[in-house]
């Protein structure tokens, strides 16, 4: 098992109207992790209002991430869990 890490985000009320101020420079912060090789895949659910998710390759780039995270420093995101996640079909 290879472990990765989750981190589950809780949209804040009318995400839909508070997260476009705040998309550029959220997006900037994905693109960095992401050329890092540290953020595998994000993403919000079917319904961004019930949230979103993202997989770190380590809890410290999953924390990094979160305390820079333009929605979560401008109340875009309600709250944040991160979650230890036992990988299977990594090779």
């Amino acid at each position: 098992m290879n472990a990765k890490y989750v981190v589950l985000y809780e949209s804040a009320d009318n995400v839909l109207e508070k997260a476009p101020a705040h998309f550029p420079a959220h997006s900037e912060r994905v693109d960095e992790f992401h050329a890092r090789g540290t953020l595998l895949l994000t993403g919000t659910f079917a319904d961004p209002q019930e949230g979103a998710m993202a997989i770190f390759t380590t809890r410290e780039a999953a924390e990094e991430f979160i305390d820079g995270d333009p929605f979560v420093l401008n109340g875009v995101v309600r709250r944040f869990e991160i979650r230890e996640w036992n990988e299977v079909l990594a090779p």
